[in-house]
């Protein structure tokens, strides 16, 4: 998918500034230089979240949603690299469709090949996890155990990346544990080796997250094609053993195609939703997507969380969102980080 401006998954990719010095002189020379070009004072963008940021925000999670629920759906009849290979696959060629005339060789030309591979090898990989998963958890669940990434994503970043571990940090690392507790419990229908699937999956994706913000300053389009790429080379490679020879009807084919076109759209929804505010203020909204898998869950396969499931969903969400929160409050007046969803 084209991509105006700039951005990756499921996420905007704003390449940070290496010095916020750099950032102040910056933006006191383009008003320098508006002032002196115009006669008037340039004005700055407002902290303000347009309505129709979160409407797409609220819409790209939605075909999230309808997309695990139709791998839900799919998974009792066909392998889950079956249906991770259509996820990207399908993704692979409306990009290739439509950025290739665009920019040629450009779309593969990277600095850092050996981690784009490796960063485009763990998003599938992440996805296989989930998908195997949803053949056995209920959606709401794997959903909500699937939104322990931010937790994991700080863990990482402090083992990794040598970020400081605050207090605040710390407790909302431990909420979020909790959280998890609390829906993978013992006598819960979650207990089972069907949730390790679930939490090797927000464990990838997190890891995923971290190699994002290592290659911020790559072209966000090629960052977002790799993954596509590499996920569709790998999956095609399983498909002997995993895909070929099962016989279809043309209403799974359908099925199956759906899924990759609902990971795009829900991918291009992100894309302009971050064209249009900060990934730190849209990020609380993702969280909508526990809500639609909840629904989605209750609707078409009759399972609705129990009351402890919900609190740890509850205490999960919250974690997130106030992660979100003080995450933005540290990064205030820096350099905006990259975001990467699947």
């Amino acid at each position: 998918m084209w991509v105006p401006r700039g951005w990756v998954e499921t996420h905007a990719i704003v390449p940070p500034l290496p010095d916020r010095r750099r950032s102040h002189r910056l933006v006191r020379v383009c008003d320098r230089a508006g002032r002196r070009g115009s006669g008037k004072r340039v004005t700055r963008p407002h902290a303000h979240v347009p309505v129709s940021a979160i409407l797409l925000i609220v819409a790209s999670v939605l075909c999230f949603t309808l997309l695990d629920t139709t791998v839900k759906v799919l998974s009792a009849r066909y392998s889950a690299p079956l249906l991770v290979w259509a996820r990207y696959a399908v993704q692979l060629l409306v990009m290739l469709l439509w950025l290739l005339p665009q920019m040629g060789a450009g779309l593969f030309r990277t600095r850092r090949i050996r981690m784009q591979l490796v960063r485009g090898a763990i998003l599938p990989l992440s996805s296989l996890c989930f998908f195997s998963s949803l053949k056995y958890l209920p959606l709401a669940e794997a959903t909500a155990i699937n939104y322990g990434t931010p937790v994991l994503v700080i863990i990482l970043a402090v083992v990794f990346l040598g970020e400081r571990m605050t207090r605040p940090r710390i407790a909302l690392v431990m909420a979020g544990i909790a959280g998890m507790f609390l829906i993978v419990r013992p006598g819960s229908a979650v207990f089972q080796g069907a949730a390790l699937f679930a939490l090797g999956a927000s464990l990838l994706y997190g890891t995923f997250q971290i190699l994002t913000r290592t290659l911020a300053n790559e072209d966000s389009r090629v960052l977002l094609f790799y993954p596509a790429f590499v996920g569709t080379l790998m999956t095609t490679a399983m498909l002997p053993w995993f895909g070929i020879g099962v016989e279809m009807p043309w209403l799974d084919i359908a099925l199956v195609a759906v899924t990759g076109i609902l990971g795009t759209i829900g991918h291009f929804l992100f894309i302009l939703a971050f064209q249009r505010a900060p990934a730190s203020a849209l990020t609380p909204f993702t969280y909508v997507h526990l809500i639609w898998a909840t629904l989605a869950g209750w609707v078409v396969f009759g399972n609705f969380p129990d009351a402890w499931t919900l609190a740890g969903m509850a205490v999960i969400g919250g974690s997130g969102l106030l992660i979100a929160v003080h995450e933005r409050r540290r990064a205030k007046g820096a350099a905006q980080e990259p975001t990467a969803v699947d």
